[in-house]
């Protein structure tokens, strides 16, 4: 016999009085703590409780009792369901703050070290628009709002271009239009999914992997070139003609568009690194620039989605590097090598590293684009890369530059840097709380010398945040 589900209580004329992890707000009832999506400080609300630990609980609203004088009217329709922009209702100046604290109470709580005052976050240049970069999902599966499923709607096959839903991994939200890309990007996506109306193009099926339209990805560059990339699944004898049909239709339709590309993807996942791409029309890139440098963006290659934003988080970290000329830097994490040809004429060598080959490929490309000559790449496992030996046959650094993933840098790797002992590192991090874990690991020669907050990502709870450390006296 199957377990009785636990019926939740639902909480009535509940505060909401701060703003937590993840984009959700936070209520306190008595010694429970309470997060619940979609709200702001000064709201006040009744809470349908979904999950309840000992001490902190998760819910949802069921119904707004009074609005907060410091709620924003989101902009976009599909607020709410959608959640890329969870603080589309918090005025950006509120975000600021949210994320200014947040970079705060990590590195001080979890990091525990001696810290300097905090510079002001930099917001970004543009709150909409801002991305370069976006993919959608194609599906059989559209996902249902709860006033369709209360009506006795059925999922069926009912087709839909958008983004996947948390929890639904084979559902997907249309979308209509969303204001974090130009709007170009909406006509692409939409003439796409009509087309495939039209013509009676199957979409993906992702439990049955099945399904002609698969997936999406639609990049610009503030050069004013555009790439797309449609991914399609062939699954009978004649798809493959279908698919060049729809890749005709856009180049016709979109002159715009400098990069067209498309693929035949029979993975399990929407992943392409490994696939060899096809070129439809145009060049096989995009060209981003940053100050008198040109950078080469293929469809593999990573490159920071707000471009304008990316620069002054790159010339925070040139800045904290006090580069004179005369300095060996090591760029850990490289990427395609964007900060390190971005340094590379305030020092005299750079060394980066990177665990994705096509990155380092492409970083050797923009260093020859642009006539630098002090650069060398390597490309491998950071913590087998890094080595005592390598710093024996490339030299000590003065300087290391370290941008790791959202998981922050390997113990072997911290260690090494200890090792190489050099008089400045400037840690970028896209998580500050993995960021405090290893500045408390390297407390023990370094000290924070500076702490720069970057938002990259405006209505979003994430945040860039840069750290400089000084070799401390022994």
């Amino acid at each position: 016999m199957s377990r009785k589900k636990k019926v939740l209580p639902l909480l009535e004329n509940v505060a909401i009085t701060s703003c937590a992890a993840e984009g959700k707000s936070l209520a306190r009832i008595d010694d429970m703590v309470v997060f619940v999506p979609f709200c702001v400080p000064g709201d006040v609300v009744d809470i349908q409780l979904k999950k309840k630990k000992h001490n902190y609980a998760e819910g949802e609203v069921v119904r707004f009792l009074q609005y907060s004088n410091v709620r924003e009217k989101p902009v976009c329709s599909h607020f709410g369901l959608c959640g890329g922009c969870k603080w589309q209702n918090l005025p950006y100046a509120e975000q600021l703050k949210m994320k200014q604290q947040q970079v705060f109470d990590q590195l001080s709580r979890l990091g525990k070290v001696d810290l300097p005052g905090f510079k002001p976050i930099l917001g970004s240049v543009d709150i909409y628009s801002y991305r370069n970069k976006l993919e959608f999902g194609c599906s059989n599966r559209r996902w249902l709002t709860k006033e369709e499923c209360a009506a006795g709607v059925e999922y069926g096959q009912m087709n839909a271009v958008g983004f996947h839903i948390t929890g639904a991994f084979d559902k997907i939200l249309p979308i209509e239009c969303c204001h974090l890309m130009d709007n170009l990007h909406n006509r692409i996506r939409n003439e796409i999914r009509d087309y495939a109306y039209r013509t009676n193009m199957s979409f993906f099926d992702l439990r049955a992997q099945r399904g002609l339209l698969r997936n999406m990805m639609i990049r610009n560059s503030n050069t004013g070139e555009w790439m797309v990339l449609v991914q399609f699944h062939y699954d009978e004898e004649g798809d493959e003609q279908r698919a060049k049909d729809l890749m005709e239709h856009i180049a016709t339709v979109f002159p715009e568009i400098t990069s067209l590309f498309y693929v035949d993807n029979q993975k399990c996942n929407d992943t392409f690194g490994d696939l060899e791409l096809i070129l439809y029309k145009g060049k096989d890139y995009i060209v981003e620039k940053m100050e008198d440098l040109q950078f080469k963006v293929g469809p593999k290659s990573f490159y920071q989605t707000n471009t304008e934003q990316a620069y002054h988080l790159y010339s925070v970290a040139r800045d904290f590097a006090q580069l004179t000329g005369n300095e060996l830097v090591y760029d850990l994490y490289t990427g395609t090598g964007t900060i390190a040809n971005f340094v590379a004429r305030k020092a005299r060598k750079i060394v980066g590293i990177e665990y994705v080959e096509d990155a380092i490929k492409d970083a050797k490309v923009n260093s020859q684009l642009n006539g630098i000559g002090n650069t060398l790449f390597f490309a491998g496992d950071m913590k087998n890369v890094l080595t005592h030996d390598f710093i024996e046959e490339h030299g000590r650094p003065d300087v290391i530059i370290t941008d790791p993933p959202r998981a922050g840098m390997h113990q072997d790797v911290v260690d090494v840097i200890l090792e190489a002992s050099p008089q400045r590192i400037v840690y970028v991090s896209c998580n500050p709380a993995t960021q405090a874990r290893d500045l408390q690991l390297l407390d023990v020669a370094y000290k924070v010398d500076a702490v720069q907050p970057v938002d990259m990502f405006p209505h979003t709870p994430h945040v860039e945040n840069v750290v400089a450390l000084k070799k401390r006296n022994v």
